[in-house]
């Protein structure tokens, strides 16, 4: 698998990780999972406000949890998760059927975040 992951690659395996697996929307929620250790992945928005995203990089680093910063915008990771409000960030607790959590790292671990 190359190092270059697509966009449509992460969308597509998010929607699958939605319909098969666990998967938690929102920022208070997300932190809550970093710090109890329960979150395997974690997806923030490139527009997430500088705190938010300070605070689940920060965390996200202590657990040794990778993160993939989605390159559109909060309202766009909405949409991609089928919600009709902006969503920050998210917390993959069970990737269900999903290549999700493999891709975020061949992400992270490629420079991309």
């Amino acid at each position: 698998m190359s190092v270059a992951v697509q966009v449509t690659d992460i969308e597509r395996e998010l929607s699958n990780a939605l319909k098969t697996g666990t998967v938690v929307l929102g920022s208070r929620r997300t932190l809550k999972l970093l710090k109890t250790g329960k979150a395997k992945a974690v997806i923030v928005a490139a527009n997430a406000p500088p705190e938010i995203r300070g605070d689940i990089l920060y965390y996200a680093k202590l657990g040794g949890v990778p993160v993939y910063v989605y390159p559109g915008t909060s309202v766009e990771l909405g949409a991609v998760c089928g919600k009709p409000f902006p969503v920050a960030s998210l917390a993959i607790v069970d990737p269900g059927t999903s290549r999700i959590l493999e891709l975020i790292e061949a992400a992270s671990s490629g420079g991309q975040s």
